[in-house]
Formats: structure tokens, C-alpha cells, sequence
């Protein structure tokens, strides 16, 4: 069987979403807004569509969000007049709701005390027709308001600020956060105080790191290290730490069933972050390792795809004896962009981003290390051009096992029937099927065993849906999944339909669920 990958000069193919970005920090006497934005910097990886951040004095809660990079989105001026001891920032990738200005984060809700309630996300809930329903019995929408927010994580904030109404924030978050189903990481914040929160499975990462004259949660540990704060340790599964001058207060909303997310190993967090103790550049190099040793190949030089394949690829050449080279370079200012490209820049395809250096890989037998196969379009575009550029042979390598199964705890990859490797079910098949489609010489992925042995967590405590089907939050009806649940019960709410009728259409990618719910 032979199987197409997308034409190169028909679009640019962007990676894997990388779902958001949430830091908080307090800190009396500190310009808390700045730091906010530096640590929002230092995660601009984890989400590129909108930034935001709340800060507090003890009176009220300021907001400011808009689309875009944390750098277009704050200036000076503008961090210099959220004064405050406590602040909340958030840096987006849609995985539930579409890149709105309404849909930015912190989402923002007054209680009915008349006290404020920010909060940022990371993750994506697998209930939010279940929230969505008890907001509207609680008569928090008002689905008819144009240009409502519609994500997961403005539900969340609803529920608190009304939970809040007749108890502390705190209490209210015990009592909320063991009926939220799904992957999240919250910071969010009162007047006063800093709240942090993690799902009891743990999927996504959050830590907590130490200041002089305060405290710093952020979803990787780069960021404490960029605004000077001392890691102290990770916010445990099911746990709600709550910071305020009487210090850190820890509380348990669920028991611990670690399961965290084995991707963030292989491409979505920074290398110069550490997971689980885990060096995340250690867990690269030793997957390229692993790579060289499961699938041997001769050749002349070893190069990477940067940024991410480019720690497998030493890994590869330091195993495999060969010589590691920069192949390619590049473009540090392609990005996500809110201007759709035109046909005359699509068209340029991936050299946009990558460019070969002629003179490093004329007439070599290339091994190139890539991090993930998705469409597979890039990878045929990539080797195309090396070939033009004068390979003589491009052998590609693969850090991660095949993607075949959909992320719904907050990674946007594409539909099951996208994913490249789901074109043809026998494995032997399908390997073949894409090397062709690619026109690699050889191809090798790593094997799920490998990949899970070099993060030097067991098994149990990893989540590894993507490559193997075994989701470990237990996922509702196929009409309650979808990037765009909430748009969809929003709007048959407004044309008016019965309560008992507002349930969400079938999208595409909740059949394609559906279909591949089980291995």
C-alpha cells in the first residue's frame, strides 16, 4: 500500500501543540509583575498564541492579556503598573476554545463577595460538558454574550468564584477540584494569596521553587531558574498548595495515581528543565542512544533537526561512533503567526525554518534525527532538500515510538486519520509504508520500551496514550471530546435549544476518538 505525505509547498506543518505555559509567584517587596514576565518568557515554548498576566495588592486584582508573544504582548509600561505582592501569568496554545482575545489566560471572575479570582491552566479536562452544564444550573453563562470565553479553564474559574461565595477560595477549590476530570496544572490567585494545583494523575509538570522573600510555581524548572529561584520540589498529583504570609499550607483533594506525560521527554519541555528528577536533555541523549543501538545504520555524519532532535542526534553519534554535525540551520523568527501565510511563502515550505549547509553534508550518507514523525510532510520536505542540497543518502531516525492515537490531556496533535502512521495497520507495513512516503533510505523510530527506560521512570507512572492507546483518565462519551466542546454547547444554547437538548455535536475528531478508543 502506498501512503502520501502531504506536499511540503502546500502548507508549513507545525509541531505538536504545546498545550500552555502557567507560572504565579509571591513575593512581598518584589516587582512581581516583571518577574512574572520573565518566567512567562522562559516558557514561551509551551504556548505562543496569547499571554497574560494577573497581579494583586491586597485590594483588588489587575489583569492584562492580549494575543501573542509574552515580548508583543507586555511592555515597560505596562509591567511597571501592575504593582503588586502576588501574580498569576499564562502563556497559550489552544487545546480547548479558539485563539480569542476572550480566551486568553488568567480568565478572570469576580465572586459574589466582590473579591477576585485569576487563574491560568495547563491541560485540557475531558468533563467540560459536565462543567458547562453545572455553570448553567448555577446561572454562571450566559451563552447569547457575544465573544464569551469557551475553554475549559474559564469553567474552572466560574465554578471557584462561585464556590467562593460563601467560603474561602481555598475551600472552594477542595471542594471543586475532585469533580474536575482531565490534565491540569492551575495557578490562581485571590487578593492575598497564590494557589497551585495539579491533577492527581500528574500529567503535566509543576513545580515550586524558593525566593529570598518568596515563593515561585511554574510548569518547568527553567523558569525558576531564569528569575533566580531555588527548586524546592514538584506539587505532588492531587495536591493544592495555597502561599501567603503565614507560608506554604499544602492540602490533599485526591490521592496520587501518577502518570506523567511521557511526550514532554521527547520534545515539549525545555532540555534545560528536569522531570521527576530527570534531566530532560540527560532523557535525550540517552533516547538517542538507545535509538543508535536499536537501529544501527553506516554512515558518514549525524545531524539533527533542531532544536529538539538535536540532543538525540549526539546521543546517536556518541553510541553509534559516527561524527555529530550542524547540518541545518535554523530560522529563530518563524513562529506562529496570526497572518496566514501567503501562497507565495507557503510555497517556500520548510526552508522557511531549516536550511542545509552545503558544505557539511555534499556527498555524505546522512543519519538525521528527528523527535516525532506527525503528517510526515516536514520529514519528506526535509529530505528532499537534503538530497538537493547533495546527500547521497538520508537515513532518518526517529526519537519517539510511532504517533497513532489522539492527546487528550493537552498536547493539540492532529486527527487520528492525519497521523501518518495510522495509514496502514501492520507495523512492518506501515514502516515501509512511510519511509516510501518520505523517501528516506532507511527509517527507524525508537520502541516505546526504549524511550520509557531513558527517563528512568517506571512504566506505571508514565502516560504514553499517544504511541500506545492506553489512556489512564477515563474518557467520557465520543459527543463530550473535541477541541471545540464548548463552542458547540454554547451555541445550541443560544439558538435556543431545550436544557435537556444542549449536548455537543459529533465533530470529525470525536468519531476518529471514538473509533480508536481501545487498542
Amino acid at each position: 500500500m502506498t501512503v502520501h505525505a502531504a506536499d511540503a509547498s502546500e502548507h508549513l506543518e507545525n509541531p505538536p501543540g504545546e498545550e500552555c505555559g502557567v507560572f504565579g509567584v509571591w513575593a512581598p517587596g518584589e516587582e512581581v509583575a516583571k518577574m512574572t514576565y520573565y518566567g512567562l518568557y522562559a516558557l514561551q515554548h509551551r504556548g505562543q498564541e496569547a499571554a497574560g498576566i494577573a497581579v494583586a495588592d491586597g485590594s483588588q486584582v489587575l489583569v492584562f492579556k492580549d494575543l501573542g508573544l509574552v515580548s508583543q504582548v507586555f511592555d515597560e509600561q505596562t509591567l511597571a503598573a501592575m504593582e503588586g505582592h502576588v501574580a498569576v501569568g499564562h502563556c497559550r496554545y489552544s487545546t480547548s476554545g479558539q485563539p480569542t482575545w476572550e480566551n486568553a489566560q488568567p480568565v478572570f471572575r469576580n465572586t459574589a463577595a466582590g473579591t477576585g479570582v485569576a487563574l491560568g491552566h495547563n491541560g485540557n479536562l475531558v468533563n467540560s460538558a459536565e462543567l458547562v452544564t453545572r455553570c448553567r444550573d448555577a446561572g454562571l453563562l450566559n451563552s447569547k454574550v457575544p465573544g464569551a470565553a469557551t475553554t475549559d479553564s474559564d469553567m474552572l474559574g466560574a465554578l471557584l468564584a462561585h464556590g467562593a461565595a460563601d467560603s474561602s477560595l481555598e475551600q472552594a477549590a477542595l471542594e471543586l477540584l475532585p469533580t474536575v476530570r482531565g490534565a491540569f496544572c492551575l495557578t490562581f490567585m485571590d487578593e492575598n494569596t497564590l494557589y497551585a494545583a495539579r491533577d492527581p494523575y500528574g500529567v503535566r509538570p509543576l513545580c515550586l521553587g524558593r525566593l529570598d522573600r518568596g515563593w515561585v510555581v511554574a510548569s518547568e524548572t527553567a523558569a525558576l531558574d531564569i528569575v533566580g529561584a531555588s527548586f524546592v520540589r514538584e506539587i505532588e498529583p492531587g495536591e493544592l498548595l495555597a502561599i501567603d504570609a503565614d507560608g506554604v499550607r499544602s492540602s490533599r483533594f485526591a490521592s496520587p495515581e501518577p502518570k506523567g506525560c511521557i511526550f514532554e521527554y521527547v520534545y515539549l519541555a525545555r532540555p534545560d528543565s528536569t522531570i521527576s528528577g530527570r534531566s530532560v536533555h540527560g532523557a535525550r541523549l540517552e533516547i538517542g542512544r538507545r535509538l543508535a543501538r536499536e537501529h544501527p545504520i553506516d554512515a558518514d555524519l549525524v545531524i539533527g533537526v533542531p532544536e529538539s532532535g538535536t540532543p538525540a542526534a549526539v546521543g546517536y553519534a556518541q553510541e553509534a561512533g559516527i561524527p555529530y554535525g550542524q547540518g541545518l540551520m535554523k530560522n529563530a523568527y518563524v513562529g506562529r503567526t496570526f497572518i496566514q501565510p501567503s501562497q507565495t511563502i507557503r510555497q517556500l515550505g520548510i526552508r522557511l525554518k531549516l536550511n542545509p549547509l552545503k558544505e557539511v553534508i555534499r556527498g555524505k550518507r546522512l543519519i538525521v534525527v528527528d523527535d516525532s514523525i506527525v503528517r510526515g510532510n516536514t520529514q519528506r520536505a526535509l529530505v528532499r532538500m537534503l538530497r538537493e542540497a547533495g546527500a547521497v543518502e538520508v537515513h532518518v531516525r526517529i526519537a519517539s515510538p510511532p504517533v497513532k492515537w489522539p492527546c487528550f490531556y493537552g498536547i493539540d496533535f492532529p486527527s487520528p486519520a492525519e497521523l501518518i502512521a495510522n495509514a496502514v495497520e501492520d507495523e512492518d507495513e506501515m514502516l515501509e509504508a512511510v519511509r516510501h512516503a518520505i523517501n528516506a533510505d532507511t527509517l527507524g523510530y525508537i520502541s516505546l520500551r526504549g524511550l520509557v527506560a531513558a527517563t528512568e521512570q517506571p512504566t506505571s507512572r508514565l502516560c504514553s496514550a499517544c504511541f500506545d492507546g492506553k489512556y489512564p483518565i477515563e474518557l467520557p462519551s465520543e459527543t463530550a471530546l473535541g477541541k471545540n466542546v464548548i463552542e458547540q454547547m454554547l451555541a445550541n444554547a443560544a439558538r435556543g435549544a431545550a436544557h435537556s437538548e444542549i449536548v455537543p455535536e459529533l465533530s470529525p475528531e470525536a468519531e476518529q476518538a471514538a473509533v480508536l478508543r481501545h487498542p
